[in-house]
């Protein structure tokens, strides 16, 4: 797997990096955000991506 087409997800409540994941960076040029569960506030929060 490639180190370049990883990202981290950060929370945006907590500010902890909960997941890494890949996106194709051609194709998509703006920042990934998901709602995942943020295991350290026990709830599901938004997820930027980080740099």
């Amino acid at each position: 797997m490639s180190q370049e087409n990883m990202i981290k997800l950060e929370c945006t409540e907590c500010k902890t990096v909960n997941y890494h994941s890949r996106k194709n960076k051609k194709v998509l040029k703006e920042r990934l955000e998901m709602n995942k569960f943020c295991k350290n506030c026990n709830k599901h929060t938004l997820h930027k991506e980080t740099k």
